[in-house]
């Protein structure tokens, strides 16, 4: 199977019924990808599949042959941060970490799709992505942030 992964063409070989999650994980060592319900439900295994948030843990591997993955390795160039991971990490919107990766991700497609959103926006696209120690504000006002800086 051949597919793009964070921006770096890929060919594995890879079983009809392992999911995209253990993929990126077990074959790709790509240890932002979570593993959190296994039910689509918490957003800890968020990925970009051709700019759009999916689940990993509910597509197969197999579904994204000759598609276009993205995982938080993929994001900032030459060992830099990108300006949604700097927005993150100056607003606290990080505690623990185990959500992070699927928040900036989910921030990264809304801002690609809507350069400044709403705060209503912001939160209809973090929807499924929960998190336990922030309580939200910081994830948002990050967001907020990170937009901000985009678009300076």
């Amino acid at each position: 199977m051949k597919f793009t992964l964070n921006g770096k063409v890929v060919e594995e070989e890879v079983a009809a019924n392992v999911t995209l999650l253990e993929f990126l994980r077990d074959k790709f060592n790509r240890t932002s990808v979570k593993m959190g319900c296994d039910e689509g439900e918490c957003g800890t295994c968020t990925v970009l599949l051709n700019g759009e948030t999916v689940n990993s843990c509910l597509v197969l591997a197999v579904q994204v042959e000759n598609q276009e993955v993205t995982t938080l390795e993929g994001l900032g160039e030459n060992g830099e941060l990108d300006v949604i991971q700097r927005a993150f990490l100056e607003n606290y919107g990080a505690q623990c970490g185990f959500c992070t990766p699927g928040m900036v991700l989910a921030t990264k497609s809304l801002l690609d799709r809507t350069p400044i959103p709403s705060e209503e926006q912001i939160k209809e696209a973090l929807e499924g992505n929960l998190c336990r120690c922030t309580g939200y504000q910081q994830i948002i006002e990050s967001v907020l942030k990170a937009a901000e800086m985009r678009t300076a």
